[in-house]
């Protein structure tokens, strides 16, 4: 894997073209797998013989894995995303009742709120430059930063850089020194955030995971509180930020397909839907483990191994989405929806807040700036350093024609 990034889709269909799992070499040297097919994917993520605890992560119980490596933390971090069984159970209750459907609509006025709040500033960060604003920084990362933020009591000053911080967790080609730091800079920010709640509780989710230790002190250890937290505020915003910069930029590239949306012939949840299957917001996520042997699609993955989930890959499975998978559709309708939010027990907890925010989002921005376009070419835009997440890292757009 290619710590730098880059675009995936290139790699995905020279990968996919051999088979839908594949031999991987991680950075440092470390041997794992991808599972990048469609039907692949989804039978290894609902598998009971995969397990996302570290303890089955062979090289890592070996003491091969040195502190400092950039996805150690994926590994390691307590939380849901590294609990099996009633341990991910215990957790996932413990959060689960902020996405319900019936919160998720709750909060739908302060979305719209906030995403008003945003265009105004976006419409003044253009005309205070040349006509251009850079659309990532100004809108699709302080919507779901606020939004997240709301939900678990962090105050607004901590939100720029909890996605500084975020950002580095999820870059694949950081220094060790530079992973170690980020890592004891986000640990004592959460630390802090959850003290503040602590002794100032409120209304929200941090006030509410704190209540339950205190109840009964073996439903939240400290270590999965600041996890929890660590996992919240990463998935909470990075996905969705990238989603809606990928649902924007696949628009601009295909003005068609945004003419269809606007004359009413398919809805800004089609957009969305079709964003995630073409252009997943998560191109490969680490780890899950198989606790044997496994054949998946065909091919053996060995007990401990780590497994990268090909998200990427997965939507533009032809054998799945048909020979035209690398078309952006809106009006697309196949029996094979996209893996992009995960399948079986570790769904995606926040995945209708995070489609509600990217409906409301996407609906409004072009609304008032139906005739908004990228200010430079696709091929221009700078990729994340990671193939952990996919996107751009600045998205400067005009947002009216002539300026």
């Amino acid at each position: 894997m290619d710590p730098a990034g880059g675009c995936p889709h290139a790699d995905n269909a020279r990968l996919l073209a051999a088979g839908p799992v594949a031999p991987v070499l991680l950075p440092g040297g470390v041997e794992g797998m991808a599972v990048l097919g469609h039907e692949a994917l989804k039978e290894f993520l609902a598998h009971p013989d995969v397990a996302k605890n570290a303890r089955h992560f062979a090289a890592l119980q070996a003491g091969e894995i040195p502190d400092g490596w950039p996805l150690k933390t994926f590994a390691t971090v307590q939380g849901m995303t590294t609990a099996d069984d009633a341990d991910h159970r215990r957790l996932r209750s413990l959060v689960s009742k902020a996405f319900t459907a019936r919160r998720v609509e709750e909060l739908r006025p302060r979305v719209e709120e906030l995403t008003g709040r945003l265009l105004d500033g976006l419409d003044r960060a253009a005309a205070d430059a040349d006509g251009t604003a850079d659309l990532r920084r100004h809108f699709a990362m302080p919507l779901p930063m606020g939004v997240i933020g709301d939900l678990l009591g962090v105050d607004a000053e901590h939100h720029d850089r909890l996605h500084h911080l975020s950002d580095r967790i999820v870059s694949t080609d950081i220094a060790p020194a530079d992973v170690l730091a980020a890592n004891r800079e986000l640990v004592a920010l959460l630390g802090a955030v959850a003290q503040a709640r602590t002794e100032d509780p409120g209304e929200d989710l941090t006030s509410a995971l704190i209540l339950a230790r205190e109840e009964d002190g073996d439903r939240l250890g400290a270590h999965e509180l600041i996890g929890t937290l660590l996992l919240m505020i990463i998935a909470g915003h990075e996905t969705t930020l990238n989603l809606i910069t990928n649902a924007v930029r696949a628009l601009c590239a295909h003005r068609d397909q945004l003419a269809l949306v606007q004359e009413g012939k398919a809805g800004w949840a089609d957009v969305v839907e079709e964003t995630l299957r073409w252009d997943s917001p998560v191109s490969y996520f680490p780890f899950r483990y198989p606790v044997r042997d496994l054949a998946v699609g065909g091919t053996v993955i060995p007990r401990g191994t780590p497994v990268l989930a090909g998200y990427s890959a997965a939507g533009r499975d032809r054998s799945a989405h048909g020979p035209d998978a690398d078309r952006f559709d809106v009006t697309r309708t196949t029996e094979a929806r996209h893996l992009s939010l995960g399948h079986g027990p570790h769904y995606c907890l926040g995945a209708p807040l995070a489609r509600m925010e990217a409906v409301t989002a996407l609906r409004a921005l072009f609304t008032r700036f139906p005739d908004l376009d990228l200010a430079v070419p696709e091929e221009r835009l700078t990729r994340h350093a990671s193939f952990v997440g996919n996107s751009v890292r600045a998205l400067p757009v005009r947002l009216r024609p002539g300026t």
